[in-house]
């Protein structure tokens, strides 16, 4: 989840708005890398979630990294609340989850190399203390009042919204995780082309990387039960933007959508004040009622930016938003899957061609397909084990042109599709046979 953004003055022109996205572009010679991946904390005696504070608690986890290891407190109202080193943080997401949000970087070496360090640093707290973690989708036994709230002033605000616009989305905020890959785009037309590539296939990735076929203790009917939740949790700022495949679809249509989002909250001197359901347009002519009076900064603006969530969003850069988390061989595989499509033009202009076929219906029932059913899906006459194979290729054929050895890291995606199975098939397999319909020997095997 986005911690407060700043550094930005006094809107004075609405262009600045979309200048603002515009600014991300950069020349290919600048591009990087930058991966984000949750995780449950959990204590391994009892399989309960990770406390806020406590001897055995995230507190005692970032109060170890500090003192070991070289981190930096982030704090809100005297707590802490996430730590940060050389370009990279960790964060809290509303349930305890766990998340390095990684410094960008230039190859996806470097990408598995800060991965490794990270994990490595957390165990060394947080093995002594009998806490482990675990990477999957979804929390599979833990109700909604096991978890544990952090303290954070963005989550109280956004838990009260989320029950009133849709049915998922508490559910979403403190009992999943994901894995996503932020990228860079050279232009406007650059930025549309990778976007329309990234919602078409996002799909392909929820089969992928689908971890989640448990809820509550018991089997959900999906495969990726986070992405089922997405799909049920607030329509105004979720989704696969149609819009976003019309032919004038630019900087300045992506800005008018969020626009058009209603607002959650405005930061001011280190508090939430809520301006639930309120409209940016409205802020813009100084009318919010939550501040009247008062104008944004474009720090606001990215703040509210960082409100919409659909399967695809663009900030200054594009983050990739589909898949669950997995194991370590499984988030290294996921910014390797996107790069080796976005950052070599040969593959982009062939994954475009594979799905610029595809109507807005096509792109939904691929997104529901894939959540119930990952490779065995279909919509439309598409197989998504089909469209996975061909997207997979055209990944491997990317990072070889790169000429860094980059394609292994694929190597758990081409495994899955060799087998017509992800790591929600073998969680079932396991369920059904070995574990005999019980869960306890789930935080084990998925253990980080």
């Amino acid at each position: 989840m986005s911690v407060p953004q700043s550094g930005g003055g006094p809107i004075e022109s609405f262009d600045q708005l979309a200048e603002l996205v515009a600014s991300g572009s950069k020349p290919k010679s600048e591009w990087r890398i930058g991966t984000e991946h949750e995780k449950f904390g959990f204590l391994k005696d009892s399989h309960a979630p990770l406390p806020y504070a406590g001897d055995r608690s995230i507190s005692a986890i970032f109060a170890g990294l500090i003192q070991r290891f070289g981190w930096t407190p982030v704090e809100e109202a005297g707590n802490i609340i996430g730590l940060t080193r050389n370009g990279a943080n960790v964060s809290l997401e509303p349930g305890g989850q766990f998340e390095l949000s990684g410094g960008m970087v230039a190859n996806l070496h470097e990408t598995a190399a800060e991965l490794q360090t990270h994990l490595d640093e957390v165990h060394a707290v947080a093995d002594p203390l009998g806490i482990g973690f675990m990477g999957i989708g979804a929390a599979p036994e833990w109700s909604h009042q096991t978890m544990p709230v952090m303290p954070k002033g963005r989550y109280r605000l956004m838990t009260d919204y989320m029950g009133r616009v849709g049915t998922h989305g508490t559910q979403m905020m403190y009992r999943t995780c994901t894995v996503q890959v932020n990228l860079d785009y050279a232009s406007e037309a650059d930025m549309v082309k990778k976007l329309r590539v990234a919602l078409a296939l996002q799909p392909v990735a929820t089969a992928l990387f689908a971890s989640s076929p448990f809820f509550e203790g018991k089997l959900n009917g999906h495969k990726s039960w986070r992405s089922r939740i997405w799909r049920g949790l607030d329509n105004a700022r979720t989704g696969m933007l149609p819009f976003a495949f019309k032919g004038d679809f630019g900087f300045q249509a992506y800005v008018d959508w969020v626009l058009d989002v209603p607002m959650y909250f405005v930061y001011r001197d280190g508090k939430y004040i809520n301006a639930l359901g309120q409209s940016f347009r409205d802020f813009l002519k100084g009318q919010l009622p939550a501040l009247p009076g008062e104008k944004p900064t474009l720090s606001d603006w990215a703040d509210h930016m960082t409100t919409v969530f659909p399967e695809a969003r663009v900030k200054k850069y594009i983050e990739m938003r589909g898949a669950d988390c997995g194991d370590q061989a499984h988030i290294n595989a996921l910014p390797a899957f996107w790069v080796g499509l976005m950052y070599d033009q040969t593959a982009l202009d062939a994954a475009w061609d594979l799905v610029k076929g595809f109507d807005a219906e096509t792109r939904q029932e691929l997104r529901v397909a894939a959540s119930v059913s990952a490779l065995q899906g279909e919509a439309n006459g598409v197989r998504l084990i089909d469209l996975a194979r061909a997207a997979l290729g055209l990944s491997h054929a990317g990072l070889a042109a790169r000429g860094l050895d980059e394609q292994r890291l694929l190597a758990p995606l081409v495994a899955s599709i060799d087998a017509g199975k992800v790591q929600a098939d073998r969680w079932l397999d396991l369920y059904k046979g070995d574990w005999h319909g019980s869960l306890a020997p789930i935080y084990d095997a998925a253990s980080l």
